[in-house]
């Protein structure tokens, strides 16, 4: 029987890794700070209720696990960090504590308790801006201007002003964060590779897409579009769509993100040892915010988005990424229909309200 230890597993994306995990069969530790920023009330969830002879509960920091508790470990499947853009660049040490202190210390421990497996949470916000086509030239562009971002000039241009043609960023293209959360993403992934060369350790980075579905909290300037916007049609308000609301993604359902994790922790025992993988998690499918947006109101009999023009600097215009990859070496591909992962959504549970901290 696979043991399995989720950091981070009463969050959003750790929650159902722990559930499908359980519907396995696998024996399942979950380690959780419950951080008050995360869950109200700093709170063990009311959906773990029905789990609590399943799976053996750790509340304290993923970087203070035990050498003890690993030795008993199979694998690791590494999702606490705090995510997000932030609120403005004094959130910058809380990231790097969190997000890179957190995984050194925890990759620290598992070298001392000699466990070599590990699967970590990425993001696609290591790509920054995605790719694009300039002509005949494929590139990564430079960041939006301001002036261009006031006067509505919203995509990526050429050296004519002209509108760059967006692709698909795979793997192996060079990664470019663009705000603190992308940089302490990509640092988790540069330590463990590190990791995986020093101990012959076996790393598997799954760099997340636009995850959506139950449990996302609400309420925090910490989350994502999605959860903006669920929560504004929670108060019978309409979403309000940055931009001009053409920005593209691939919005990933939390349940096949989970089976990736899940087939990932699998599939470690093909990997070579000393070696660490990335692969890209998303639906396959291009949308933008917009359609998100319409959608999501669609679902909730709420009212229509309203576009607003407005932008965050930080923020990438178009990030969609092949997942062939993951599809080709791991067997993976997400396969929750669109209307039936927005209904979910729009029906399902979302997390309490979180406090703001800092």
């Amino acid at each position: 029987m696979t043991h399995l230890l989720v950091t981070g597993g009463l969050g959003f994306i750790g929650s159902h890794i722990v559930e499908r995990a359980v519907d396995r069969g696998w024996r399942v530790t979950v380690i959780d700070s419950l951080r008050p920023d995360v869950h109200a009330d700093a709170a063990v969830p009311e959906w773990f209720d029905g789990l609590r002879g399943d799976v053996d509960l750790v509340v304290g920091d993923a970087g203070d696990t035990s050498v003890g508790l690993l030795r008993s470990v199979d694998a690791v499947c590494h999702q606490a960090a705090k995510v997000g853009l932030g609120v403005d660049f004094s959130d910058a040490p809380d990231y790097v504590a969190s997000n890179v202190g957190v995984t050194a210390r925890l990759l620290a421990a598992m070298a001392g308790a000699g466990l070599r497996r590990l699967v970590l949470a990425s993001s696609m916000v290591v790509y920054g801006e995605g790719l694009y086509r300039d002509g005949g030239v494929v590139r990564q562009p430079p960041e939006r201007s301001v002036a261009d971002l006031d006067a509505g000039r919203f995509d990526p241009l050429d050296a004519d002003g002209r509108p760059l043609e967006p692709l698909l960023i795979a793997e192996d293209d060079p990664a470019d964060p663009r705000n603190v959360y992308a940089a302490s993403k990509l640092a988790q992934e540069h330590l463990a590779r590190s990791w995986a060369r020093s101990t012959d350790g076996r790393v598997v980075a799954l760099r997340y897409h636009n995850v959506f579905g139950t449990r996302m909290p609400i309420g925090t300037p910490y989350a994502g579009v999605a959860s903006i916007f669920r929560t504004s049609l929670a108060a019978g308000r309409p979403p309000r769509v940055f931009e001009d609301g053409g920005q593209r993604r691939d919005f990933v359902d939390v349940r096949d993100v989970a089976d990736a994790n899940l087939g990932a922790v699998e599939r470690l025992g093909d990997r070579p040892d000393g070696t660490a993988r990335a692969y890209n998690v998303g639906s396959g499918v291009v949308r933008t915010i917009g359609d998100f947006a319409r959608a999501l109101s669609e679902a909730t009999g709420g009212p229509a988005p309203i576009v607003t023009g407005e932008y965050r600097l930080g923020d990438v215009r178009h990030i969609t990424a092949s997942s062939e990859r993951i599809a080709t070496e791991l067997s993976w591909r997400a396969e929750r229909p669109w209307p039936e992962s927005i209904e979910a959504f729009a029906a399902g549970p979302t997390r309490q309200r979180a406090a703001v901290v800092g």
